[in-house]
């Protein structure tokens, strides 16, 4: 288990409107869409187009988009490496949640099928 405790803080305090059209970027250039990105986000979290819409014009940081979601019962599901950490590994839940957000995207990108993706088999 790799220590996340660095990364911890920085993820409480990171507004997800800054990462937001990097997800978007990341997702379109393979060929994916907004629309898919918002139904992978809410399923995760359970926040629909104007919440979501809130969150970012407001500058929500993760600490306080997280606290706010309605996490998927099957979050737990979401197993595999992002950015170098195994996600059902990370002991704090905040840069866990990001991790799972983090994953879902990466998974879009990749071409995945929604129904794989929404953990739905």
């Amino acid at each position: 288990m790799k220590d996340t405790s660095h990364h911890d803080e920085r993820f409480a305090t990171m507004t997800f409107a800054s990462v937001y059209p990097h997800y978007v970027t990341k997702i379109e250039r393979k060929g994916r869409t907004k629309k898919e990105l918002h139904q992978v986000i809410e399923w995760l979290t359970g926040f629909n187009e104007k919440e979501l819409q809130e969150l970012i014009t407001n500058q929500a940081t993760f600490d306080h988009f997280f606290q706010k979601a309605k996490l998927n019962p099957n979050a737990d599901k979401i197993k595999g490496v992002i950015c170098g950490y195994r996600v059902e590994e990370i002991t704090n839940p905040l840069t866990q949640q990001v991790r799972w957000l983090d994953k879902l995207v990466d998974e879009l990108a990749k071409g995945k099928k929604m129904e794989k993706i929404l953990r739905e088999s």
